[in-house]
This record gives structure tokens, C-alpha cells and sequence, in this order.
């Protein structure tokens, strides 16, 4: 098979150096993204007179079957052919004759593939943010319907204060939160077209760039045609904001398998989110949790990936930058998937209430406000913590906790201690104690719940104008 490039060559390529180099094997994922372009730049070589109107026309009408095929699944791609730019070409002077071969009038596959990918990056990371609205949406469900439920919190995974568990979650909302502002800010940097700059140095052609970006749908145009072709920051962004937001569900998927572990036994992973074993009958594994964990690590190396690449390439376009699909491709894929998952997987949980009412009470971490209580009495808090400290051990050596304790053990310790201090280091009474702003409070913590509500609805609604701008 002749190449559309191959004038130059007086001998075809070696088989092993086609499939070597040629990147339809994932790239097809562009066919979309690439006719798309394609229309809107015929669109504009008609417009500015560069080529007939009749043939632009007609290369449009080809273009438009082309991309049906493409809808229906029915294209089939060739190595020969070596990516998507040159299958649809081929496809197209097929259909209708050697006027298809003017499409590529006044462009290069630099700049073509360039405008593909930031297409595709611009709709999936909206797609993405709405997966992060939904689940933040389920968080915030969550957190309501278990207003009232104290968890013990933990530093250096140790008992250390008790929180509302929408505190907790509410935690997470603050994190996912940032990952969808992140990704809103990168489409700043994604929403630039490159498509005009040719090869490196622009064209000869009168071409109109500002015509093809309205048609488009991008906020402006790269200023500087090197920097257009060789730019792959826009990709680094994205899996930059991506790797942090999988370490946010794995951070929380860490969570979620200690958990519903038989230690824990916090919460109940619906089943349809967990498997069995093949020789343990009375297993029940949280699969989910563990390879959203996992993939985190699949995200991280993606970014390394392409940072690696990157790291040494001169300007301009160099065939290196055909490195930086794969793992564009599999981190969106990756992500979104996990999302959608994830959040599942959290409105399905359910909250093992009783459980929890136990181990609250089983612990010591009412010990910082007994400690806050001395202080308020009088004492230094270094000495408070000192006392607190020696009752801690008197509680263990003795098997109780303080609650446990008379008041009589109490003035053993301190003759500060008054009957009111039972009331103290009532768990209620320790989680409301903290009313600050950002606090576990109840009252914190109905308030930051609201905020949430209005926050993730007006993510939402962002959401909803992006998508529609896309379809």
C-alpha cells in the first residue's frame, strides 16, 4: 500500500517498523475528535476561499458518512495506515476521489493531532468533574442521613477524639471539592486550539484560526506555533490533578477496607461491591475498595510516564510526543470508572450505628477534655496533661475507662475534680464541645453540611452548561 506521504521514499516501510510506529491501536479513540476538527477546518479553507466551496462541500458530505461509520462502530483501521489522521484520510479520498486529498490543505498531523487530544481532554474532564459532582453529591446524602453518629477519630491510626461521622466524610468533601476546582482550573489550559500551526512554523495559506476556534467552541488560540505542536503541559495538568484525586479515593478506600473489616466493623460494603473467595466460603473481600487503591499507583505512573518523555525533547514536534495517548487514554478511562464506582459504593454502605456507640465508649478520647477541664479549674495544662496521663494508666492497670471511674478514684488524682466532671466527658458532650468553626460540633457541622448542599449544586449546574457546550 502507497503512502499519502510517501513521494519522498523509493522504498516501502519495513513491516516491523509499521507496527512499530504506528499508533492506531489506541489513538482510533480520537476518530470523533479528529473529523471534527476536520470539519471545522474545511469549513474555514472554504470560507477563506482556499480551496472551491463545491469541494468543500463535497469533502464535508464525505466526512459526515465517515463519521456515521465511526458512530456505528463499522470503520475498520490498518496499520498501513499508521494512526487515525491517516485512516480517516484514506477512508475519505476512497469515498470521494482525489478531492479529499485538499482537506489537509494549510495543516500538519502536528497540529491536527494536537487539536484532537485537547478536544478530547476538554470533554472528558468535564465528564470527570460530573462523576466528582455525583459523588460528592452521595457524600453529602451520607453525611446527612447519619447526622447524629459519632466515630472514633484517629491520629497514627490510635484512638484519639471522637467525631461526627459527617465530619468525617465532610472531610472528603473538602478534598474532592478541590479536585473538581483543579480540574476546572486546567481547562483553562485545555481549552486553547493548536490548529493552524502547521508543522512548527505556521502556513502559507490565508487561513483564518479565530473562524476555526469559534467553530470549535475554544476560548482562544496558541500564540506561538512551536510552542502549539510541542505543548503536552495541558496533559501533564490532567494527570497531574487526576494522580491527586485517586490519592484522595485511595486514602479513603484505606478507610473503607479497615472499616468493614470484623476489627472494625464501623460499616457494611453492600455486596454488590465486594466478592468471595474461591476457598473460603465465609468470605466476604472489599474488591472495589482495594483496586481503586490500587490503580492509584496505574494514575502516578502515567504522570511519571510522560514526564519522563517530556524531559529531554527539543522543539518541535518529535515522534516521542506519540507517547503521550496511551496513558492520557487509560487514566481517564481509570478515573472515571473509579468514580463512578466509588460513589456506589458509598450510598449503598450502611453504618453499623451500634457498633460504633460502642467503641466511642471503649477508649480514652475524652481524655484531652478531662485534661481542658483541670485548666478551666485552675491548673497549668502541663500539669492537667500529667495528671490525665497517670489516670490513663490507672484506668488501663485497673481494666476500666473514666467513665468507669468514682469520684472518689477521681480525687485520688486531683482534688479539682467535681461531680460535673462525668457530664464532661459525656461523648456528646466532648464532640459539641468543639464549636468552633471547622469544628465536630453539632452545630459546625450542620452548618458546613449546608454549605456542602449549596457548593455541589452549583457544581452541578456548572456541569450541566459544560456538558451541553459539547454535545
Amino acid at each position: 500500500m502507497s503512502k499519502l506521504w510517501g513521494g519522498r521514499f523509493t522504498k516501502p516501510t519495513d513491516k516491523l517498523v509499521e507496527e512499530f510506529t504506528a499508533s492506531i491501536g489506541f489513538d482510533q479513540k480520537l476518530a470523533v475528535d479528529d473529523i471534527r476538527g476536520s470539519l471545522a477546518h474545511v469549513k474555514m479553507l472554504g470560507a477563506c476561499g482556499i480551496i472551491p466551496q463545491e469541494d468543500a462541500n463535497k469533502i464535508r458530505q464525505g466526512l459526515m458518512t465517515i463519521l456515521e461509520d465511526v458512530k456505528a462502530g463499522t470503520l475498520t483501521y490498518t496499520v498501513e495506515n499508521e494512526d487515525i489522521h491517516m485512516n480517516i484520510e484514506k477512508y475519505l479520498i476512497d469515498r470521494i476521489g482525489p478531492v479529499g486529498g485538499k482537506l489537509h490543505t494549510g495543516r500538519s498531523r502536528n497540529d491536527q493531532v494536537a487539536t484532537d487530544m485537547h478536544l478530547y481532554l476538554r470533554r472528558e474532564t468535564k465528564q470527570i468533574v460530573a462523576l466528582l459532582a455525583d459523588l460528592l453529591q452521595a457524600l453529602v446524602d451520607t453525611a446527612e442521613k447519619y447526622i447524629d453518629v459519632v466515630i472514633p477519630g484517629y491520629t497514627h491510626l490510635q484512638r484519639a477524639q471522637p467525631v461526627l461521622f459527617a465530619h468525617h466524610l465532610l472531610a472528603y468533601v473538602g478534598m474532592f471539592s478541590r479536585d473538581a476546582e483543579r480540574l476546572q482550573d486546567a481547562l483553562k489550559r485545555i481549552d486553547i486550539l493548536p490548529l493552524g500551526a502547521g508543522a512548527l512554523a505556521g502556513t502559507t495559506f490565508p487561513i483564518d484560526r479565530k473562524l476555526v476556534a469559534k467553530e470549535l467552541g475554544f476560548s482562544r488560540i496558541y500564540d506561538n506555533s512551536m510552542d502549539a505542536v510541542s505543548d503536552r503541559d495541558f496533559i501533564l495538568e490532567f494527570l497531574s490533578d487526576a494522580s491527586i484525586l485517586m490519592m484522595h479515593l485511595s486514602r479513603f478506600c484505606e478507610e473503607l477496607v479497615l472499616w468493614s473489616s470484623t476489627e472494625f466493623g464501623f460499616v457494611e460494603l453492600d455486596d454488590a461491591y465486594c466478592t468471595g473467595s474461591s476457598i473460603m466460603p465465609q468470605k466476604k473481600n472489599p474488591d472495589v475498595a482495594e483496586l481503586i487503591r490500587g490503580k492509584s499507583g496505574r494514575v502516578y505512573g502515567n504522570l511519571f510516564g510522560l514526564l519522563t518523555v517530556l524531559k529531554s525533547l527539543p522543539l518541535a514536534y518529535n515522534k516521542d510526543l506519540q507517547e503521550d495517548k496511551e496513558g492520557m487514554f487509560d487514566t481517564v478511562e481509570t478515573v472515571k470508572g473509579s468514580l463512578a464506582l466509588f460513589a456506589g459504593m458509598i450510598r449503598t454502605m450502611e453504618v453499623r450505628k451500634e457498633r460504633l456507640a460502642k467503641a466511642v465508649k471503649e477508649d480514652f478520647s475524652n481524655a484531652t477534655d478531662l485534661a481542658d477541664y483541670l485548666v478551666r479549674k485552675g491548673l497549668p495544662f502541663r500539669q492537667a496533661h500529667e495528671v490525665i496521663g497517670k489516670l490513663v494508666l490507672y484506668c488501663v492497670s485497673h481494666g476500666k475507662y473514666l467513665a468507669d471511674l468514682t469520684l472518689e478514684e477521681y480525687l485520688e488524682h486531683s482534688s479539682l475534680f467535681e461531680a460535673d466532671v462525668y457530664h464532661v466527658i459525656d461523648i456528646q458532650t466532648v464532640v459539641d464541645a468543639r464549636n468552633v468553626h471547622g469544628g465536630t460540633g453539632s452545630e459546625q457541622v450542620k452548618k458546613a453540611l449546608e454549605k456542602a448542599k449549596e457548593d455541589t449544586a452549583r457544581l452541578g449546574v456548572w456541569v450541566e452548561q459544560e456538558l451541553a457546550k459539547e454535545l
